[in-house]
């Protein structure tokens, strides 16, 4: 069985046509798709077969929504990002601490 890419509006969750140029259910336009997995946003085309940077592509029929599922972190950033900000933190400071002593 050949999975097909299924499109989804990312404003209300419903099932789009792959060559919809606005979703038929909110009216929203769209600039690009991007991937619910590993947020890679491109061209329609670039996905005829799924996701081009992880292969992700929804069930065949009967999935659950996109939007159902909230697979987008907005706001939050990655964890090596936090502990390479503190880690810059602590080497200023201790470079202050021994320039200014």
């Amino acid at each position: 069985m050949k999975k097909r890419p299924r499109f989804f509006c990312e404003n209300c969750g419903s099932e789009v046509p792959r060559d919809a140029k606005h979703c038929p259910s909110c009216g929203r336009y769209f600039a690009s798709v991007r991937c619910p997995k590993c947020d890679f946003t491109g061209a329609e085309n670039l996905f005829a077969q799924g996701c081009p940077s992880c292969g992700y592509s929804a069930p065949p029929s009967g999935g659950t929504p996109l939007k159902q599922r909230e697979v987008h972190t907005a706001g939050r950033l990655p964890p090596w990002v936090y502990l390479v900000t503190a880690l810059a933190v602590l080497a200023v400071s201790a470079a202050l601490y021994f320039i200014l002593r």
